[in-house]
């Protein structure tokens, strides 16, 4: 790997943070403060700022709660791996821009893709009313959430979620979203 190539091409696409590795509560904690010190520095507004650790804290969130959502077998290597993920925040004139990626279950996908094309398909106001079915009538998981993450990225970022999913082999694929918020 080439250093120089790597931070050149961060620097090309405006790369504020970029991870890959496990997520933890404390590493959470930490981003959100580095995020907090950037948009500050880059004199945010307000608002946009807001709209941004809105998103970025569901996103990160996502991560960190269905990371485990898997049983995985194989070598100590192979566990580290399926359990990691990725994040990047990069930066434009127009928006900021949170790709996060992570291995998934095979089994899955369908429920997974059914889900994110179903919240694509909703108008901002079908996404409000949508928002209050699921919290008023959804199941709690044993994660503690009712599947109101995605809707929420939706809504906060008031963009359509494009993901995508390339498969690994017959168990695991890796899942890519990418949020987009405007600055306002």
């Amino acid at each position: 790997m080439d250093a120089f190539n790597l931070y050149s091409q961060m620097e090309r696409d405006d790369v504020l943070i970029a991870f890959k590795g496990s997520i933890t509560s404390e590493l959470l904690t930490s981003i959100l403060q580095i995020m907090e010190t950037k948009m500050e520095d880059l004199h945010e507004a307000p608002r946009t700022k807001k709209k941004v650790f809105n998103v970025l804290v569901e996103c990160l969130q996502n991560l960190y709660h269905h990371i485990d959502d898997f049983e995985v077998q194989g070598s100590a290597e192979e566990v580290s791996e399926k359990k990691s993920a990725i994040f990047s925040i990069s930066r434009t004139v127009e928006s900021y821009n949170i790709v996060t990626g992570n291995f998934v279950s095979n089994e899955n996908v369908t429920n997974l893709t059914n889900k994110i094309n179903k919240i694509n398909d909703l108008s901002r106001d079908e996404l409000k009313a949508y928002y209050k079915q699921v919290l008023n009538n959804g199941e709690i998981s044993e994660k503690g959430g009712g599947g109101l993450g995605f809707i929420d990225i939706a809504k906060k970022s008031g963009e359509k979620l494009v993901y995508n999913l390339r498969e690994i082999d017959e168990s695991y694929s890796f899942f890519t979203l990418t949020v987009k918020i405007s600055q306002i």
